[in-house]
């Protein structure tokens, strides 16, 4: 295990001073702004409500270092297991204004990650503003003492969705080269996970992917193509 994360570790590594240089060599782009504010995304999606989650601490947001965010939570009708959204969006990532990866983030909390993977969820029909007909995104389990939760997240920029945290810091070097641009958003969606079985975790699954499928045709409004 050790022997196979050392060569991530250095391609990580890699990835991320290439990028510091790269994105301070480039630093005469205009910040991107959204094509709509992300408090415009929709609280109702059909089947789904939502309400406005607490405000991040002034202490959080300056770490975060986003232009905007929006954090909610909503249910499904007729069902009262809790989804998380959270949406942070970059106009720039440039002078240390980087994305935090959750896996970073959320055992800074106490969470600690149980397993990992990558799914694809696929749509109904192809998302007409980005033209995808599926995604494929990070699917961790994180636990902290009795509580377990799923956690999904992806990053996202110029209509693509990627997953991987090393592609993500590729191409925004290869858009700093090719655009002069370094927009992107994290998303990341979190359920709850209500007791310790197998059928447990089925049911926090099933809602989070169901939201997901609601709420991504309307995100790719809101970010830049």
């Amino acid at each position: 295990m050790t022997t196979n994360l050392i060569p991530r570790a250095l391609l990580l590594s890699v990835c991320l001073v290439v990028s510091a240089v790269v994105l301070t060599q480039a630093s005469r782009s205009e910040p991107v702004p959204l094509r709509l504010p992300l408090e415009q995304l929709p609280m109702q999606f059909p089947g789904w409500r939502g309400v406005r989650a607490p405000d991040l601490e002034p202490n959080v947001l300056q770490v975060l270092g986003v232009s905007e965010y929006l954090s909610r939570v909503y249910r499904a009708d007729g069902s009262m297991l809790p989804v998380g959204l959270y949406i942070g969006y970059y106009q720039s990532q440039r002078q240390g204004e980087t994305m935090h990866s959750p896996m970073n983030c959320l055992p800074g909390s106490g969470w600690q990650p149980v397993s990992s993977s990558k799914t694809t969820v696929p749509f109904e029909s192809r998302d007409e503003a980005s033209m995808l007909s599926s995604i494929t995104i990070n699917r961790y389990v994180v636990e902290k003492g009795d509580e377990t939760m799923l956690v999904y997240y992806w990053y996202q920029s110029h209509g693509r969705v990627i997953a991987s945290e090393y592609w993500g810091k590729i191409y925004t070097v290869i858009d700093a080269l090719r655009m002069n641009r370094t927009d992107a958003a994290l998303v990341r969606v979190i359920v709850p996970v209500v007791g310790h079985d197998k059928p447990a975790e089925v049911r926090a699954e099933t809602a989070g992917l169901a939201f997901v499928r609601k709420m991504f045709p309307q995100l790719t409004n809101h970010l830049p193509l």
